[in-house]
């Protein structure tokens, strides 16, 4: 057996170039609006994120989109999101816009938003599932009243400047594309009706433009040999090797210290390596009929819970797994680009956990 071996922490390592990822090659966030109707100064939309991205999901504190519009637009109301801004709306008698501002900022609704405020498929704290791992939890949507506009298909704008955080950077958007009219079904499937007018922008993720560095490591041990190889030193950089934290430092027991921060800055466990995470690949095994791996994945920073984690294994050998054992809970080979690719998914967070490969 070979064991030269790839392995991504997904949501936080992936090669990519100009916004492309070998293992997922058509991965994007597709933001879609649909106008279902008009109103005497604009138009009433549904905006719906889908995360095409196989692997890689949108984390707590989750999604922040924006964009600039192309007129004077304001928002006159929205369920289901919130504009974290509301902006000069002095020159409004009588009825105030939800937002005057010329370049808004929208995040989804908290859980346990009250019924009356919610959309289908909001108040999740922004947070989306991979579409791979969970299809059906990888959609979020609201409505927005847009006044001051078109009110005809001839003469809205469509915004631009369209900006993902994910929740920290990586994202670039295209411009707003009109596609055909999205189409729905009634409730009980009969008739069909359309939206009047639909604009798709798509958003890709690029590594290099997220953070310069990798967000873990790899580290690699066989039954056969006693040594190990362990991740390069600063494989992550080294930028935090003054703020890391000992493993029995009392610090730890400050109330507070483990809380994470907007921008997301981890407290990571000092090491050689300086990751957020590794991933230890252990040969415990090697017959002519079959081998044996254990995959031990260890988190490091302090101020994250990684839930709905994914793990991305590439091996030439691994369209001939014929066994996952411990804390897997989907292997989804038939959704790869490839048979030399496993996926390993967790919901549940994680100080470090391993599993065996058969």
């Amino acid at each position: 057996m070979g064991f030269l071996v790839a392995v991504f922490f997904v949501f936080v390592l992936f090669s990519s170039v100009d916004a492309y990822d070998p293992l997922d090659p058509n991965g994007n966030i597709t933001i879609k609006w649909d106008i279902m109707s008009w109103t005497p100064d604009g138009y009433v939309a549904v905006v719906t994120m889908n995360n095409f991205q196989m692997y890689r999901h949108i984390m707590n504190p989750g999604w922040t989109v924006g964009w600039t519009w192309a007129k004077k637009e304001v928002i006159w109301s929205m369920v289901g999101a919130q504009t974290t801004e509301q902006g000069d709306c002095s020159k409004f008698k009588g009825n105030i816009p939800h937002c005057c501002k010329k370049n808004p900022t929208v995040v989804d609704l908290l859980p346990g938003t009250p019924y009356n405020q919610q959309f289908s498929n909001c108040c999740k704290g922004g947070v989306l599932a991979a579409w791979a791992q969970d299809s059906q939890a990888s959609v979020s949507a609201f409505q927005v009243s847009v006044g001051q506009a078109g009110t005809t298909n001839k003469t809205v704008k469509l915004p631009k400047n369209f900006t993902l955080l994910g929740p920290g950077p990586g994202y670039t958007c295209g411009p707003a594309k009109v596609v055909p009219p999205t189409n729905f079904l009634t409730p009980d499937r009969r008739r069909k009706t359309q939206a009047l007018m639909t604009w798709n922008v798509t958003c890709t993720y690029s590594q290099f433009i997220a953070q310069k560095h990798p967000s873990c490591c790899v580290s690699f041990s066989s039954f056969y040999n006693e040594t190990i190889i362990p991740c390069p030193s600063c494989a992550c950089g080294c930028e935090n090797k003054d703020k890391c934290i000992k493993r029995d430092s009392k610090l730890l027991s400050v109330v507070g210290v483990n809380t994470p921060k907007k921008d997301n800055t981890p407290l990571l466990q000092c090491t050689h390596h300086m990751c957020p995470v590794r991933v230890h690949w252990h040969v415990k095994v090697n017959y002519k009929e079959y081998w044996r791996v254990k995959i031990a994945i260890t988190n490091f920073n302090y101020r994250m819970n990684y839930t709905q984690w994914t793990l991305v294994v590439q091996h030439p050998n691994l369209n001939n797994v014929t066994k996952f054992l411990a804390l897997i809970t989907s292997l989804l080979f038939p959704m790869a680009p490839s048979d030399h690719l496993a996926i390993c998914s967790q919901k549940y967070f994680f100080r470090r956990i391993s599993t065996l490969l058969l």
